[in-house]
């Protein structure tokens, strides 16, 4: 297609970045959980518990993410920083899912 035949509103959009993306995704991922645990709780009647520490890890990947996406399509903060916070979120992570495991797990023990 030719630029004359264009509408008028295509020449105006703008994709998102990057890093508005990785907000994205965390943010779904939080609503995929929120779902599942409101399905969770209409199907049994019970409400889950002990989910804290399970709760923290999609946010934790997600910031490490985050700080690695940032860098990269914006130069803040710089490599080092970022791949510091980066991998300290996602070894807070990993440390972070047994425990939150365990806390799920306890919801379903006789």
């Amino acid at each position: 297609m030719s630029d004359e035949k264009r509408p008028q509103e295509e020449k105006n959009y703008i994709p998102a970045s990057p890093v508005k993306r990785t907000l994205a995704w965390i943010g779904l991922s939080y609503m995929v959980i929120v779902v599942a645990l409101t399905t969770y709780y209409f199907y049994t009647g019970t409400m889950l518990g002990n989910l804290a520490p399970l709760l923290t890890v999609p946010g934790l990947i997600g910031l490490g993410a985050l700080s690695v996406v940032s860098c990269r399509s914006t130069g803040r903060p710089g490599k080092l920083p970022a791949a510091f916070l980066a991998i300290l979120c996602w070894a807070l992570a990993l440390a972070t899912l047994p425990v939150g495991l365990a806390g799920l797990l306890s919801n379903f023990g006789g």
